[in-house]
């Protein structure tokens, strides 16, 4: 490399959540730090923006984040002395039925339980129970999940905590379809389509192996934190990490899309961009990109073991994904009052349409009937919009490797304000403006949305823990020395907890603290144990 390229301890390939995370633990740790960023503003898929006329505030992608406010990586970080507020819907999500009939998941859990109980008397008891033991591994189990692998002390902690029994009960629970849990719990279909619905979240339907703790812990967080946003827009969560890392003082530049890991020796020692332009990294790279784009477009395949790029070809990504934003003159005129006062609204799907729907997704067929989840921002924060008004979106998953002309997108949006319609007559009335997104607009926007993936690859049990993103050490270590994974293709996963980033940073730190060499040779031995 040029003695004339630049010179820093660490880059870091991306400025969305997980590059600003690792970033500010980097520069903690008094390491010289500069993130990169190839479009012209931060925050990747954490962004807002007046999209569709002044005053009201989008959200570009995510929105909500029971996981970011549980995470104990971006608590730790203080964000709130950097501009970060939370703010709360009265209740964080509902879930409205094909009749109308809805079940609340409220921020009091009596209010929950007795919504739950309108369905089966014995289900408020039976989510009793099932938050009594949320509240009781809760911190232990986020810290187990969101720790590199394997979580050795996080799942001591649960072993002492729970004991031998109930772990392996819970294990099972970990490996079972959300459906079959849903039924072996609770008796009426008001909790069982709140566990579904929130499964959903992930590409993982009613009948998927492993659905079953996604969407029971999506459920606890909501009645433990809530569904959370930040005030005045997800770019506020953005912003605030930004200006922590700055006054840390690591460097941000945006603009600069970086189309080459630099090696010598199998170690990666810098970066080069799309002009040319050079980084020397005299420590580490970081790339929050998706597994399949490091290793297969940012490195040569000299670099790599021919097993992992064998490997790579059987790399799964979750399902594609339609968003539609609006500027509504008013609130959601929903035909259900509970409805009116949740943040989040699932749409409108009882356990056998949610089950059809996950398998036209399965089968690569558009679903006929689309399953929503719904945002009511203004609801959650009165900040996004004018008083009086209403900021919404609403998503759905659609299957991958379909052609979305513009033409197609506006008709299945019309589709989607149909089914809103259908439960909230007037809503079409309020809107003055929309904003569509279909897997081509995602990746445009953020190339790390491949086809409008937005959990940067499948949830599924085959990929996940040591198969994410490849069967492996479900590390944020590469093959290539130096180099570290750090985006949501990496485990844990996707959602807006950090958790990639802070483990590519602490993976960086320990291959440079004192027992480096040894760091190194561990997981070279097991690198090599995998892959040859």
């Amino acid at each position: 490399m040029s003695d004339a390229a630049e010179s820093v301890d660490a880059v870091i390939v991306g400025a969305g959540p997980n590059g600003l995370v690792a970033a500010n633990l980097l520069a903690d740790a008094g390491w010289q730090v500069l993130v990169l960023e190839a479009q012209d503003e931060i925050g990747g898929a954490v962004k807002t923006a007046e999209l569709i006329e002044p005053g009201f505030r989008n959200d570009r992608f995510s929105a909500f984040y029971p996981l970011g406010a549980a995470s104990p990586v971006l608590r730790a970080l203080d964000l709130e002395q950097h501009g970060l507020r939370w703010k709360r819907a009265p209740a964080p999500l509902a879930h409205v039925l094909p009749d109308d009939d809805c079940v609340l998941l409220a921020a009091d859990p009596g209010e929950t339980m007795a919504s739950l109980a309108s369905f089966a008397e014995s289900d408020a008891d039976a989510w009793a129970t099932e938050f009594a033991e949320w509240c009781r591994i809760r911190d232990d189990l986020i810290t187990a999940l969101l720790s590199p692998f394997p979580p050795v002390r996080g799942a001591a902690r649960l072993l002492r905590r729970m004991g031998a029994a109930d772990l392996l009960r819970f294990g099972r629970m970990t490996t079972m379809p959300v459906r079959a849990f849903a039924e072996e719990r609770f008796a009426g279909e008001g909790a069982r389509v709140l566990l579904a619905g929130n499964a959903l979240h992930t590409d993982l339907g009613p009948g998927h192996a492993g659905s079953a703790v996604f969407g029971w812990i999506l459920c606890m967080l909501a009645q433990d934190v809530g569904f959370p946003v930040p005030e005045g827009g997800a770019g506020r969560l953005t912003a605030a990490m930004a200006a922590r890392l700055t006054a840390k003082g690591g460097r941000i530049q945006c603009g600069r899309a970086v189309t080459r890991i630099l090696t010598a020796r199998g170690r990666a020692v810098g970066v080069a961009d799309a002009e040319g332009g050079l980084v020397r990294a005299r420590k580490a790279v970081l790339a929050t990109v998706p597994a399949p784009t490091l290793y297969l477009e940012l490195l040569d395949a000299a670099d790599l073991p021919q097993r992992l790029l064998r490997d790579l070809r059987g790399f799964h990504w979750d399902d594609g994904t339609v968003k539609v934003d609006w500027a509504l003159s008013g609130p959601i005129p929903w035909a259900n009052p509970r409805a009116r006062r949740a943040g989040t609204v699932h749409l409108d799907g009882d356990t056998a349409r949610l089950a059809r729907f996950s398998a036209d997704l399965a089968a690569g067929r558009t679903p006929a009937q689309p399953f929503l989840i719904l945002g009511q921002m203004t609801t959650a924060d009165p900040s996004r919009s004018p008083e009086g008004t209403e900021s919404a979106w609403a998503y759905t998953h659609v299957p991958r490797g379909q052609r979305w002309t513009v033409a197609r997108l506006r008709r299945f949006a019309d589709k989607m304000e149909k089914i809103v319609e259908q439960h909230a007559p007037g809503f079409t009335g309020l809107i003055r403006g929309r904003f569509l997104q279909g897997p081509v607009e995602l990746e445009d926007a953020d190339a790390n949305l491949v086809e409008g993936a937005v959990n940067g690859g499948s949830a599924a049990v085959h990929q996940q823990l040591f198969f994410r993103p490849v069967p492996g050490l479900a590390r944020a270590d590469t093959p290539v020395d130096r180099l570290f994974l750090a985006g949501a293709s990496a485990h844990p996963g996707g959602s807006v907890h950090g958790a990639p980033g802070a483990n590519a940073a602490r993976a960086a730190l320990a291959r440079h603290g004192v027992a480096g060499g040894l760091y190194r040779w561990t997981v070279d031995t097991l690198h090599r144990s995998f892959y040859g």
